[in-house]
């Protein structure tokens, strides 16, 4: 049965528009952190492609359950193209390049290379959905990059860097903008469970390469690194891809993108409080430099008039 839950959201409520989405976004920066703290010990133990394949199944597992509890069934012909494109460039193509890509250079250099994805997203969606790019936006970007930037020059000189691990993490910037901007139109037709059910699926069929590797590696891995991979697929993969979508639905894919930025300075405080680096000022100086950028992406000037403004307000 095919479901286009178009009414839910084409009309939210004040309420929804007040701490729904914000709350969806929040989550959705919160676990995509914690993911980075979950990949180091389960990156030791499998290699990029089969980690990305166990977190998969395991994020499709979960997704595909709560689908069929919800019975919301299968999103609208409109929104495959999407589903798709998304599935193939985000779910699997950005997961392996970037799995791939931190085991070739330092983790500060990777954090400066991938960070461009939210540049390249605000960019594709101005050039592609016609969102334009206010200049609030593209200031607090400018300022969060370059927090981004100050937490990459910190961390670096702890580890080796590699042309193929800097193009891998280009690779991995580019296919998370590509799927971002693909995924926003699908979003009209179908629910975020809907599109990041089937967009995950999708990456998965595309990972499913890697299934011997990842039995083989199942085999000898220990148990920590099996459930930060679990950890991976149910919490960053499943749940927040799918408040990803959901807040993605109710805002522009630019101002999601800056959102993201927020995750550095967050990565910084988890590393310090569950793995007890302690970080250097310069380190602290950046991440508090990407939550400034954050909050200046997301305000919007008070000339526009309200009913002008977008239909969702994300914080």
């Amino acid at each position: 049965m095919t479901t286009t839950p178009t009414s839910r959201r084409a009309a939210p409520t004040a309420a929804g528009r007040d701490w729904r989405a914000p709350a969806a976004a929040c989550t959705t920066v919160v676990l995509w952190a914690s993911a980075f703290v979950s990949i180091r010990s389960a990156g030791e133990a499998y290699s990029p492609g089969a980690l990305a394949l166990g977190r998969l199944l395991a994020g499709t597992l979960t997704l595909g359950a709560i689908l069929l509890v919800r019975r919301e069934g299968l999103p609208s012909r409109a929104a495959w193209p999407g589903i798709v494109g998304s599935g193939l460039l985000w779910f699997g193509l950005y997961m392996v390049a970037l799995n791939w890509g931190e085991q070739q250079v330092d983790a500060g250099t990777a954090a400066m290379v991938v960070n461009i994805g939210p540049i390249l997203i605000a960019l594709l969606g101005a050039g592609l959905l016609g969102e334009g790019l206010p200049r609030r936006l593209l200031a607090g970007m400018a300022v969060s990059f370059a927090g981004a930037a100050v937490v990459g020059l910190s961390m670096s000189g702890h580890g080796s860097s590699s042309v193929l691990g800097v193009v891998l993490c280009l690779v991995a910037a580019v296919a998370y903008a590509g799927g971002v901007v693909i995924q926003k139109p699908a979003l009209r037709h179908g629910s975020a469970l809907q599109i990041t059910t089937f967009g995950c699926l999708i990456g998965t069929v595309a990972c499913l390469p890697f299934t011997g590797v990842l039995v083989s590696e199942a085999a000898d891995a220990p148990v920590s690194a099996t459930l930060n991979m679990i950890y991976l697929g149910i919490f960053p993969t499943a749940l927040a891809f799918t408040t990803w979508a959901y807040a993605l639905a109710r805002t522009t894919a630019g101002r999601m993108g800056a959102t993201t930025y927020a995750v550095p300075a967050l990565v910084v405080l988890m590393s310090w409080l569950l793995l007890d680096e302690v970080p250097a000022l310069l380190t602290v100086a950046g991440g508090l430099l990407c939550l400034a950028g954050v909050a200046v992406s997301r305000t919007r000037a008070r000339r526009a008039a309200p009913r002008e403004e977008p239909t969702a307000r994300v914080p």
